[in-house]
C-alpha cells in the first residue's frame, strides 16, 4: 500500500490536471494505515478470545534458553505459548515435542546438525518455525543464483551498497537533515538555552565514533551527562538511573533531543539519517573481538536511527542490535528508511526504548 500512495503522489507531478488536492492522498493515507491498523487489532482480539491458543516447543540450551523464555513472556501473544525446552536432538522424546506443539523457536548457538534435524521434522509436520539467526542463515537471505556447469549455486550478499543506493541514500539524507533543521531551529535553540540553565559546562560535545569502513569521526551531541563524567570511571555504558546524567539530560534521552546536532554530521557526510548507531572505538574492539561478524555494520553509515532502534530497545544486547543492523544492511532502500523514520516516532513514546543497560 506504501508503494502505491508514494506513486500516486510522484504522477500528480507530472498529470497537472488532477481533479482533487494532493493533501487528499496525503489524508486518506493517514486514515488508511490507521484504519488498517484498527481492523488488524480486532482481528488479532477476535482470534485470540476465540481460537484455540497454540503451544510452543523452545529448542535452546543455557543462558541461551533463559533469555529467549524471558524474551518470549513479553510478547504479545505469545506470554503463555512456551510449553516445553528441548537442549538438543540427544534429548529422546525432542520428536513428541515438536509432535505437540504448534510453534518451534530454535536458539542460535544449537549445532547445526541439530538444527537441520529439527527443522526437517517440523517441516514435515507442518509447524510454524522461528529461529534466532547466525551470520551463516543471515548470509543465506537475499541470495542470488548461479549454474556452474549442471551445479546449482547460490551467490551469497557481500552487505555492500551499490553506487545507486548510496547515491539515493545520500539525496534522501540532505532532504531530511536540511528540512529537520528549518522546522526544528526553535526546539534546538531552546534545548540549548536549557542544558546551560541545568548545568555548567557546553552546551555540545563531540566524542570518537567508528564510522564508514572503520573510519572514526567525532558526533556531535547535546550534552546530557555532567561535565567530565567518566574522567574517573572510564568509558562505560549508559545504565538505568545513571548518576552522571544530568536531569534536563533524562528528558533528552527520553525525547532522544541529544541526537539532533547529529543532522550535521549527516550533511557533513559522517552519518545517515538511517544505520546502524555508531560506536565508540573503545566498545567496539571489545564486539569484534567477542563477534568478528560486527565489523559488517560498518559496510555502510552510522545513522541517527535505525533498524535495531525501532525493533530492539535501548538495553537490548549488542549481538541482538547486531542482526537487525545487519537485516538492515541486506535491504537499504529509500522505501526502507522512510518507514524507519516514521516508525521512529512510535519509539519516541515508547518508555522502554530509552531504558539503560542492564547491570552496567
Amino acid at each position: 500500500m506504501t508503494n502505491i500512495y508514494i506513486m500516486a503522489m510522484a504522477m500528480t507531478f507530472f498529470f497537472r490536471q488532477f481533479d482533487y488536492s494532493r493533501v487528499v492522498l496525503v489524508y486518506s493515507a493517514v486514515f488508511s494505515f490507521v484504519l488498517l491498523a484498527i481492523w488488524q487489532y480486532i482481528c488479532h482480539q477476535w482470534e485470540w478470545k476465540y481460537f484455540p491458543k497454540q503451544t510452543a516447543v523452545l529448542f535452546a540450551a543455557g543462558e541461551e534458553a533463559a533469555r529467549i523464555q524471558n524474551k518470549l513472556l513479553k510478547t504479545y501473544g505469545l506470554e503463555q505459548a512456551l510449553q516445553s525446552v528441548c537442549d538438543s536432538c540427544q534429548q529422546a522424546n525432542w520428536k513428541q515435542l515438536i509432535d505437540a506443539n504448534y510453534y518451534v523457536f530454535i536458539g542460535a548457538e544449537l549445532p547445526i546438525a541439530d538444527k537441520e534435524k529439527i527443522l526437517r521434522y517440523a517441516r514435515s509436520t507442518k509447524k510454524q518455525i522461528f529461529f534466532v539467526p547466525t551470520l551463516y542463515e543471515l548470509a543465506c537471505k537475499n541470495t542470488g543464483f548461479l549454474l556452474v556447469d549442471d551445479i546449482p549455486m547460490q551467490r551469497v550478499t557481500r552487505m555492500l551498497l551499490t553506487a545507486e543506493q548510496r547515491v539515493l541514500k545520500r539525496i534522501l539524507d540532505i532532504a531530511v537533515a536540511v528540512t529537520a533543521l528549518i522546522i526544528l531551529s526553535p526546539v534546538i535553540l531552546i534545548t540549548a538555552v536549557m542544558i546551560k540553565l541545568d548545568s555548567k559546562g557546553p552546551v555540545l560535545y563531540s566524542q570518537e565514533r567508528v564510522g564508514l569502513y572503520g573510519k572514526t569521526f567525532f558526533v556531535h551531541k547535546f550534552r546530557s551527562m555532567k561535565q567530565d563524567a567518566e574522567a574517573k570511571c572510564g568509558p562505560v555504558l549508559a545504565s538505568e538511573g545513571d548518576p552522571r546524567i544530568t536531569k534536563f539530560g533524562r528528558f533528552m534521552r527520553a525525547t532522544r533531543l541529544d541526537e539532533l546536532p547529529q543532522l550535521f554530521n549527516v550533511l557533513k557526510g559522517e552519518m545517515s539519517i538511517v544505520g546502524p548507531r555508531p560506536e565508540r572505538p573503545f566498545f567496539v574492539k571489545q564486539f569484534i573481538a567477542q563477534k568478528p561478524e560486527y565489523d559488517y555494520r560498518h559496510n555502510v553509515k552510522p545513522g541517527i536511527t535505525g533498524l535495531a532502534q525501532i525493533a530492539g530497545k535501548y538495553n537490548t544486547s549488542a549481538y541482538d542490535k547486531l542482526i537487525y543492523d545487519l537485516l538492515y544492511i541486506q535491504d537499504v532502500s529509500v522505501k526502507t528508511d522512510l518507514m524507519i523514520m516514521l516508525q521512529t516516532f512510535k519509539v519516541l513514546l515508547t518508555k522502554s526504548s530509552t531504558e539503560g543497560v542492564q547491570g552496567k
